[in-house]
């Protein structure tokens, strides 16, 4: 497994400095949210800036992981609308940033975005589901992996547990589409600890993606979650992938946060060696 860090919690710094800073911290990527990179229309990036940000990583020595926080920016975004000039607006959207993955050597996007994915009339979540199909589409045709993301019904009421997303990926049957486990959302929604979710679904494949946070949104080792049984089971599992640290809560700011988290969870792995 390989820890990468989201970079919103560096955003005050310029890329390079956030690609530098991870580094030395010793995460091995850096999972970038689009609306650090431009906060009106990360989508639409040109060229020249998608090469320059593979060099600042590639300077630093650090993978560009994965995308994540995809519908932020531009505004006004939903994939259960019904509305179709705001849903094809937002499938615009979401397929430009597969592309953006690409460009930038990533292996994933994460989607949470509960704000742009409510139910709140007949037909939305089939809306949700077939444009999960679409993009899944997108990503297959990409080479990546597309991660709908469960998150608790305090911030989201479709895909609210694991379960409940992996019936989604059976359903729709791409392989480029996986569900995942946000640490935090589900210590705040499923019955089960993340440790007993991770024991469960991981050798079913439908699970591709790991989110490290606390359930009280701060960083790892920043609140009662203990990690170490977490990283047990994706050690003894042989998970090879990805492991996002993404607190919410920056505890004293970004840069300590980035830096304790990094200290705790690589003296976790250590501990577990």
């Amino acid at each position: 497994m390989r820890l990468a860090l989201c970079n919103e919690v560096l955003r005050e710094m310029p890329f390079a400095a956030q690609c530098a800073r991870a580094a030395a911290l010793g995460y091995a990527g850096l999972e970038v949210a689009p609306f650090t990179l431009d906060a009106e229309a990360p989508h639409l990036l040109p060229a020249p800036r998608r090469a320059e940000l593979r060099r600042d990583a590639a300077g630093a020595g650090i993978a560009l992981s994965g995308l994540h926080w995809l519908l932020v920016a531009p505004s006004g975004l939903s994939i259960t609308t019904a509305d179709p000039a705001v849903r094809a607006r937002t499938l615009d959207v979401i397929e430009r940033l597969i592309a953006l993955a690409a460009d930038l050597g990533c292996a994933y996007l994460v989607h949470g975005s509960p704000a742009q994915r409510r139910v709140e009339a007949e037909g939305d979540a089939a809306r949700a589901e077939e444009a999960m199909a679409r993009i899944a589409a997108w990503a297959d045709a990409a080479g990546l992996t597309y991660c709908l993301e469960p998150l608790a019904a305090r911030e989201a009421n479709w895909a609210t547990t694991v379960a409940e997303a992996a019936a989604i990926v059976e359903r729709i049957g791409n392989p480029s589409l996986r569900t995942m486990l946000d640490v935090s959302a589900s210590g705040n929604g499923e019955a089960e600890p993340p440790d007993a979710l991770l024991e469960r679904w991981l050798p079913t494949g439908l699970l591709a993606h790991i989110h490290l946070n606390d359930r009280n949104r701060r960083a790892p080792g920043q609140g009662k979650d203990r990690f170490a049984p977490i990283l047990a089971v994706l050690r003894r599992q042989g998970y090879a992938g990805w492991c996002g640290v993404e607190p919410f809560d920056y505890v004293p700011d970004g840069p300590g946060a980035a830096a304790f988290a990094a200290g705790y969870l690589q003296g976790v792995l250590e501990g577990l060696a």
